[in-house]
Formats: structure tokens, C-alpha cells, sequence
């Protein structure tokens, strides 16, 4: 190219695309970012075709996608709190207060200072239940006396 050396390009297009990284979810882009940088390295040793450094710059970014795919699927990353978004579930065990009877099945427990939608065994307002699961924003109960006793 007249005037500007192609490093340069594949530098500045390295770099976008690892900005870009940072804005766009998921985790492609950081790999293509990587290959161009390889292509700027390659580029700035020695000077080959424009095509070349294309096909170079494909080339790589399929292969450190699909080897990042095959060491992520094999080394998947564990949560240190797998129930962090996931509030219903990190309220089983808990004890809840009827706040609505439970009558067909259905009915309203309050759990700290809100209060939830709840399934389970009828049971009258007042009473005590044990969250024992959740179905979405539904919490499944059951009275606190059929554990106890």
C-alpha cells in the first residue's frame, strides 16, 4: 500500500477488535484480535502479499477459535457462587411466613422484605413454611411441621 505500511492496519485492526471485545458479549472477537496482531508482527518481519496476510489472517483466527472452543470445553470455568443469579434458589432451607393462605396449591409467602408467590401443601396465613425448591419466580414450601415431626 502507498503511503502507510500494512502493520499498521493490522495492528489498528487488532486493537479494535480487542476493544471491541470488551462491549460485545461473548468471546470471539478477542481470537480474530489476536490473529491480526500475529498478521502485524508477520507483516512487519517480512513484507508478503496484502492476500497472503489475509488468508493468514483467516487462517489463524479459525484456528485459535476453534483450539480456545476445544480447551474451554475441556476446561470449563467453575463458579465460586453457581447460584448468584438464581434468587429463588439460593432461598432453599429458609423459612418463610404465609402471608396469602395456601389454598388450592397456590398462595404468597414473605421471605425478608418481599414477598413471593409460593406452591405447595394448604396451609392458612400466619403459619411457618420451608422453602424446599423454586419453579422460575415460583417458590415451592412445605409446612415447617412436617419436617420437624
Amino acid at each position: 500500500m502507498d503511503g502507510i505500511e500494512t502493520y499498521w492496519i493490522w495492528l489498528i485492526i487488532g486493537l479494535a477488535l480487542a476493544s471491541l471485545e470488551l462491549v460485545v458479549p461473548g468471546v470471539y472477537l478477542i481470537w480474530m484480535a489476536m490473529a491480526a496482531l500475529a498478521v502485524a508482527v508477520l507483516a512487519f518481519v517480512s513484507v508478503p502479499p496484502l492476500a497472503l496476510q489475509i488468508i493468514a489472517w483467516v487462517s489463524l483466527s479459525l484456528i485459535f477459535v476453534f483450539s480456545a472452543r476445544r480447551w474451554l470445553r475441556e476446561r470449563p470455568i467453575v463458579s465460586s457462587d453457581p447460584l448468584l443469579n438464581n434468587r429463588g434458589g439460593r432461598m432453599v432451607g429458609q423459612t418463610a411466613l404465609i402471608t396469602q393462605a395456601i389454598e388450592n396449591g397456590s398462595g404468597r409467602v414473605k421471605v425478608g422484605d418481599s414477598e413471593w408467590i409460593a406452591r405447595g401443601a394448604d396451609a392458612a396465613a400466619g403459619a411457618r413454611v420451608r422453602i424446599i425448591g423454586n419453579d422460575g419466580s415460583e417458590l415451592l414450601v412445605e409446612p415447617v411441621a412436617l419436617i420437624e415431626g
